[in-house]
């Protein structure tokens, strides 16, 4: 008999064969510090965007598949490199002008522009570990200000002053050469400023574990250890790497040409490199790189106004290597392709529920989908039904499907509320009716008079099929033109739901009304932000 181990080590799902890769390191033995390290890692220049959560929400899933196919107990940390100094000031934050005479201080030296926190890398810490929280995630927080001045990080970074050459011919050999002149590993934090110096460094003692430099023409002699110096972004990639032997990081195809440089340094330092796993960048609507300071895309938050938060797991599981648009749009088909595999996955061989994104998105512990109504049908009946609360959508879901209420189906409750926000803030405004063509006005006129004369039960597949053969024996070719004109004469939309479904939805006597008010013009003499 085939267990779930047996079926994990052959399944193609990629949190899988990662995990697998992963486990490759240990196939002669387990790992001495007694556990595998999931590593992700954290900017916290600016506030946290949706990319960070993507991070932790994939290397998750890569965690949970290793812990089916091994015993191995398994730690993920979440790095924040807060020590960073503050290199230009984000777009999206108050207090510009106050956060502009901080330059260079490292990030948790920044007063908090929110006055929330005791510095703005503390604040963005904390906006991330909310984030985090909100989805259950198990990890444990690292601040780098924390790591190097508490000494954790002291070991490595003698170990550094030790390999200052090997160190510095990795780096020198990827840099231009005017950067080659001023170039170190180490940045010292000014004892006069406290800020990050980017200056060259004279002279490394490697026995006494110091570096030498000059600020404002004064020359100063600081240990590496104990916070008093940091590493450059680069090498402190690699270096934390080795520091805490970690066996599993993700990141962004922008870090990949830097991935030769962060093994190397890794070696160089003791460390076994580990298995990275590269995916592609997630795009704002304009198709550019979503950024922490522009804070262009989306926002965890505004993701979580309009969805449930498995939504935007299920939007992170699908295809992580190919680059894709993070914007308002996307929302409603994540929520009704999620729902789509949690029904489905009842009914599907121990194989292809591993395969499912659900099972990773839950941990194997898949819950039920109450949807019986998809959120793009909520949405149009938002758009016909004038309903400004959800009372008014539970009115028409309750004809639709009578077992169903606000207490037995909580997420389809959840959703109506979602349903309404989205059309009212994206829906609403950009709605656009138009007056039908002759020969949809003819295709119009005996749909209603079909809706009139109708005295079967309004099954959705039995509805769907007489659109269809209206469609058909008006002439339009292609069929999708047809139903492209109830969605823009009756909608207001170039897209909509299977046209069936809707109106046993609906109503047959209240999508009668509509289609004849349409022929009316009455639609079309609306604002458009209104029905």
């Amino acid at each position: 008999m085939t267990t779930l181990r047996d079926a994990a080590m052959q399944s193609k799902a990629w949190p899988f064969e990662e995990a697998r890769r992963v486990l490759k390191r240990y196939e002669k033995e387990d790992p001495e510090k007694g556990y595998v390290l999931f590593e992700t890692g954290y900017g916290p220049s600016g506030l946290p965007h949706i990319g960070t959560f993507g991070e932790v929400a994939r290397t998750t899933m890569v965690r949970r598949a290793f812990e089916i196919i091994s015993d191995i107990p398994t730690r993920l940390i979440c790095f924040s490199d807060d020590m960073d100094g503050m290199r230009k000031v984000p777009d999206n934050v108050p207090r510009q002008d106050m956060l502009r005479e901080h330059l260079q201080l490292p990030l948790t030296s920044v007063p908090d522009p929110f006055g929330e926190y005791e510095s703005f890398g503390a604040h963005n810490n904390a906006m991330l570990r909310r984030f985090l929280d909100t989805f259950g995630f198990e990890y444990e927080f690292i601040s780098a200000t924390e790591f190097y001045k508490s000494g954790r990080f002291d070991q490595t970074l003698l170990k550094a002053a030790e390999n200052y050459d090997a160190i510095m011919e990795v780096m020198l050999a990827s840099l231009r050469e005017e950067r080659q002149q001023t170039y170190s590993c180490f940045l010292p934090i000014s004892p006069k400023t406290g800020r990050v110096l980017y200056v060259p460094i004279k002279h490394v003692d490697a026995k006494a574990g110091t570096i030498t430099f000059d600020e404002d023409g004064q020359e100063l002699t600081l240990p590496v250890t104990g916070g008093q110096v940091k590493l450059q972004w680069k090498p402190d990639f690699g270096a934390r790497w080795a520091a805490l032997d970690v066996d599993f990081e993700m990141y962004g195809k922008d870090h990949s040409t830097n991935t030769p440089i962060y093994d190397r340094i890794c070696e160089i330092l003791g460390g076994r490199k580990p298995e990275h796993f590269t995916y592609e960048l997630f795009l704002d609507q304009h198709g550019q790189k979503i950024s922490k300071s522009k804070g262009n895309g989306l926002s965890i938050d505004e993701w979580l106004t309009y969805a449930a938060t498995e939504s935007l797991s299920y939007f992170m599981y699908q295809k992580p290597k190919t680059a894709k648009r993070m914007y308002f749009d996307v929302i409603p088909k994540a929520v009704d392709e999620y729902h789509q595999q949690l029904r489905a996955y009842p009914g599907q061989t121990p194989d292809q529920q591993l395969a499912n994104p659900v099972w990773h998105i839950h941990g194997g512990q898949v819950p039920q989908s109450d949807m019986v109504v998809p959120f793009q049908m909520l949405l149009n009946l938002a758009s016909v039904a004038g309903a400004t609360g959800k009372d008014g959508l539970w009115g028409f879901i309750r004809r639709y499907a009578p077992e169903a209420s606000p207490e037995t189906h909580p997420g389809l409750d959840q959703a109506a509320g979602f349903a309404l926000r989205y059309f009212n803030d994206f829906v609403a405004p950009g709605r656009r009716f138009r007056a039908p063509t002759e020969i949809e006005r003819r295709a119009l006129e005996d749909l209603a008079g079909r809706l009139a004369a109708w005295d079967q039960p309004a099954d959705p597949e039995t509805l769907q099929s007489m659109v269809f053969a209206i469609g058909k024996e008006h002439g339009f070719e292609p069929l999708r033109d047809w139903f492209s004109a109830l969605y823009q004469v009756l909608l207001g939309a170039d897209q909509g739901p299977r046209f069936g479904g809707f109106i046993a939805l609906y109503g047959i006597d209240e999508t009668r009304a509509l289609i004849e008010r349409a022929l009316a013009g009455e639609l079309l003499e609306q604002a458009p932000s209104s029905l």
